[in-house]
């Protein structure tokens, strides 16, 4: 019986790629009617988002190549929205201290307003993740960074600030099941429910180390851990 629904239903990972693809479909409805409602478009409230992510002491602003690379969008499309977001009097270019020649991006005071307004899920969404039980939550992240990660690796999506891929992280550093990794930036245990997706402290890891490390994770399998 199993073999005659495996040759009727499409390949398993054909049936979780639609799915994904439908999930997708729902999120960027919402993020558009978000971003309408505000005056923006959602590039343009995406691109909010992402300076507001990176702005703040100690952080450097980030650069207009950097919002082309995290949007996956074309410098010139990215241009196009950050001009927008300046006319509207919502961000500002300031000295990038990293290259004189380069400017980097800073929200002004309406734009944090703007920002912290535009960056808000759809409350279906939430809403929709919020029925599945603390454990499905959980269970349901962990793959998400699972997933995210394997589009960095294949080059789909630029790269993260992902805990898995942080000096910082130790996977499986303790005993607790509840808690067993540990974070060396602040000295604490910490659980999959925890693992954050965009990290303003992460360090990231050369990518012969980070392979060895995500392995480690992936595979629930404790082991030595670099030095940060």
């Amino acid at each position: 019986m199993t073999a005659v629904f495996d040759t009727l239903s499409d390949p398993l990972p054909h049936r979780l790629a639609a799915g994904l693809s439908r999930l997708s479909v729902a999120l960027r409805a919402g993020q558009w009617r978000l971003a309408e409602a505000r005056g923006l478009s959602p590039t343009q409230a995406q691109a909010l988002a992402i300076i507001a992510a990176r702005s703040g002491p100690g952080r450097h602003a980030p650069r207009l190549s950097e919002i082309a690379g995290q949007l996956a969008i074309t410098r010139a499309t990215a241009s196009d929205a950050v001009s927008t977001l300046e006319r509207k009097g919502l961000v500002a270019r300031q000295p990038d201290p990293r290259d004189g020649r380069a400017a980097g991006l800073a929200l002004t005071e309406q734009g944090r307003t703007a920002a912290r307004e535009a960056s808000d899920w759809p409350a279906t969404l939430l809403d929709t993740a919020a029925d599945l039980s603390p454990a499905e939550q959980e269970a349901l992240l962990r793959l998400v960074v699972k997933m995210i990660r394997g589009l960095q690796v294949r080059g789909a999506i630029a790269p993260a600030r992902l805990c898995v891929t942080c000096r910082y992280f130790r996977p499986y550093a303790h005993e607790d099941a509840s808690a067993p990794h540990h974070c060396a930036y602040v000295d604490a245990p910490f659980g999959d429910r925890h693992l954050r997706l965009d990290c303003p402290e992460q360090d990231p890891l050369p990518d012969d180390e980070a392979g060895a490390v995500w392995t480690r994770f992936a595979t629930g399998a404790p082991g030595a851990m670099p030095t940060p």
